[in-house]
């Protein structure tokens, strides 16, 4: 396995991916531009470097967790390209935009490089669990590298194609989610409306045809589910604001492919109400709230 992996981004995600790198053995050399995420990665095992290209030079492998595509662009092109030794290899685990993701994509490759994008699904708790889902766009043979790397964070680690298809996987993923919940809230305020207790409705639910993972991972009222942000007034989990930023970039690359994609469009717009609203902080599961009408900000 590599020997020594730099890791740069060490948000909510990051931070507990980089720490299950230290524990599997590696040299983590870590890097964010937050004082109290180095110090937690230095806590957990990590050798805290000054600068993104310090963190990379000379280290085997790279992983970047960043929050947009315009911030991937710039650390790779900015620092990770120039200061990279011959022949690493990138995972990009960000989940952006997928033209950005094939443009990084290529000029890694046209550097000499090897790269995937290699987005996730599965939360913080999973992030810190090891048990993240990775979706993972490259060439066969830079899979073949990424491979032992990812699975040393996630549970299940699929070759979804070629450059760029991680990002596609990621985001049609993430819009079923974001509908589903949608759909799940809705059954369940109107339950609640025509009298039912949430508790015998979820009963019957999960185990007829209404069954899906929203309902029974991650149900979004209080008690069915004790592990849910339900139970914790939304708060953890995975933010509506996160959400709303993978719908989005499920719409722009709807319209750019001409995909009909309607229910989508409106899961979108009711995410936004519900961060324009001040929800964007509060578990995406918190919608219940503004669906049933209970929500104040």
């Amino acid at each position: 396995m590599a020997e020594t992996i730099a890791f740069i981004g060490l948000g909510n995600m990051g931070s507990g991916m980089a720490a299950n790198l230290a524990k599997a053995g590696y040299a983590v050399r870590a890097f964010d531009l937050s004082a109290d995420a180095l110090a937690r990665a230095k806590g957990d095992g990590c050798t805290v470097a000054g600068s993104a290209a310090e963190a990379v030079s000379g280290a085997d492998a790279v992983v970047t967790m960043l929050p947009a595509g315009k911030h991937v662009e710039a650390v790779y092109n900015g620092e990770v390209f120039g200061a990279a030794k011959s022949g690493a290899l990138f995972m990009d685990c960000s989940t952006i935009d997928v033209v950005t993701a094939r443009k990084v994509v290529e000029a890694a490759t046209a550097q000499g490089f090897a790269m995937v994008d290699a987005p996730v699904s599965g939360g913080v708790a999973a992030a810190s669990g090891g048990t993240l889902t990775f979706m993972v766009g490259g060439e066969a043979a830079a899979f073949g590298r990424a491979e032992p790397i990812l699975s040393r964070m996630g549970k299940a680690v699929i070759h979804a194609g070629g450059a760029g298809a991680g990002q596609a996987a990621k985001i049609c993923n993430n819009m079923l989610l974001g509908i589903s919940m949608i759909g799940t809230c809705e059954a369940f305020a109107l339950a609640e409306k025509l009298g039912l207790d949430a508790q015998v409705f979820f009963d019957i639910s999960s185990k007829a045809s209404g069954q899906c993972w929203s309902m029974t991972s991650y149900c979004p009222v209080p008690g069915p589910v004790p592990a849910a942000p339900s139970n914790r007034d939304y708060e953890g989990g995975f933010a509506a604001a996160l959400m709303l930023k993978d719908l989005k970039l499920a719409m722009e690359a709807a319209a750019a492919s001409n995909a009909a994609t309607p229910m989508g469009a409106q899961a979108e717009a009711l995410y936004q109400a519900f961060s324009n609203l001040g929800g964007a902080a509060k578990d995406f599961s918190g919608i219940i709230k503004l669906l049933d009408g209970s929500w104040c900000a």
